[in-house]
């Protein structure tokens, strides 16, 4: 007569791989705490730069030459004469158009260095972060928990 086994039989070793599962419900806080980090730190040196450009003002107008994704070129003119045209170009730049002339505030020490539209300082910015990194972590805080929870129960 057979018997028919429904169950694992005891007795008979499982095949199994001796490594532990590594838990990655943790990858995707980790990736946001990142991103809250990077968000600080851009946000902290804006604060340095209009601290420069405060400390030692110079005003001008400055010509709009391109406006691309990354950065708004300007040129603009000191008032010893010398025309400057910033690699890195202007910070705070929304709403500015090719040809477009605008008033900016420079450090007279570094006028290339640190450069920005007047009026505008890194407090514009804590908005679009604030908003940017509470989705992140809105999304990110259940989703990591329903990851931890599933991989608690396939052990």
């Amino acid at each position: 007569m057979t018997a028919l086994v429904t169950g694992p039989v005891t007795g008979s070793p499982r095949p199994t791989l001796n490594r532990r599962r590594w838990p990655v419900w943790w990858a995707l806080p980790a990736v946001v705490a990142l991103l809250t980090g990077l968000f600080s730190l851009a946000l902290a040196g804006a604060a340095l730069d209009d601290a420069d450009i405060d400390a030692r003002t110079g005003h001008a107008t400055a010509q709009v030459l391109a406006v691309t994704s990354m950065r708004t070129l300007v040129q603009f003119a000191t008032p010893d004469g010398k025309v400057h045209r910033p690699d890195a170009g202007l910070a705070y730049p929304s709403g500015l158009q090719v040809g477009q002339l605008v008033r900016v505030e420079y450090d007279r020490s570094d006028p290339t260095g640190h450069l920005r539209v007047a009026g505008r300082t890194w407090v514009q910015g804590v908005a679009p972060a604030s908003v940017t990194l509470t989705a992140l972590w809105t999304l990110a805080a259940p989703v990591s928990w329903w990851l931890r929870r599933r991989q608690g129960h396939a052990r």
